[in-house]
């Protein structure tokens, strides 16, 4: 007898999304902070700095935002925020590589989503220009929303509107693929996103695609796709062709 999935069930508690403050780090912060709103779950924003001087305005405005989006009333108090579902925190983590932080922060507060720009043709977060997006993704071994820079994605900052009708899902061994596949489907329902294309891209040999149920999905078709090459840029250009994220 086949079982009917509930996709209005949230199984994320914690997303982390780690920032170096450039426009395309604000640009995931969006969607990270959307994703920590339909999930009702913790929300960390965590920056790694070498020892330099940091404000904590420099983190993006959380409350700003909120009110932004219609949300919250003008002028909220920080306590507001949490009324909403959400529990919002702020890191700053002292290192000098930013790939060992994060994976280190990781270690002692997983993440079940975890949230990053990616800079197009590169992969590279402006972190001391070390590629960050890739190495964190492989060694998280987590599920990982990539956001490519200088691309809006589907959360629009003004009003937090969400427009989506492509998803990208890249797929591999590790991490395992089944539970990004069923967030996808549940992320398009939860969104009410009537129409659209799942696209399961695999970076590799096509007899090494790993093997995943694509939930049935009203108005939505799944579709999948083999690249080979850099897995990063695989991905960005993959995302870029098809229009999704």
């Amino acid at each position: 007898m086949s079982q009917t999935r509930d996709y209005t069930v949230p199984i994320i508690d914690s997303i982390l999304h780690p920032t170096d403050f450039s426009e395309g780090s604000r640009a995931a912060f969006h969607h990270a902070l959307k994703a920590a709103l339909l999930a009702k779950s913790k929300l960390t924003l965590l920056h790694v700095s070498p020892g330099t001087a940091l404000e904590w305005t420099d983190f993006p405005g959380v409350r700003e935002t909120l009110e932004r989006w219609g949300l919250l009333p003008k002028g909220s108090p920080r306590s507001a925020v949490p009324e909403l579902g959400i529990d919002v925190r702020k890191v700053v983590a002292v290192q000098s590589d930013p790939v060992k932080a994060v994976l280190r922060y990781l270690g002692e507060h997983p993440a079940d989503l975890i949230v990053l720009a990616t800079h197009p043709h590169e992969g590279r977060a402006r972190w001391l220009q070390q590629s960050v997006a890739e190495p964190v993704a492989r060694r998280a071994a987590q599920m990982t929303l990539f956001i490519p820079s200088g691309n809006p994605g589907f959360v629009s900052a003004q009003d937090g509107a969400v427009s989506l009708e492509n998803i990208l899902v890249p797929v591999a061994d590790t991490p395992r693929p089944q539970p990004a596949v069923e967030a996808a489907a549940r992320l398009a329902s939860r969104l009410n996103c009537p129409r659209g294309t799942f696209t399961l891209l695999h970076v590799g040999a096509p007899d090494s695609v790993p093997t995943v149920q694509c939930p049935e999905t009203p108005g939505w078709e799944w579709k999948t796709v083999t690249r080979t090459g850099e897995v990063i840029h695989a991905i960005v250009d993959t995302a870029s062709q098809t229009h999704a994220i």
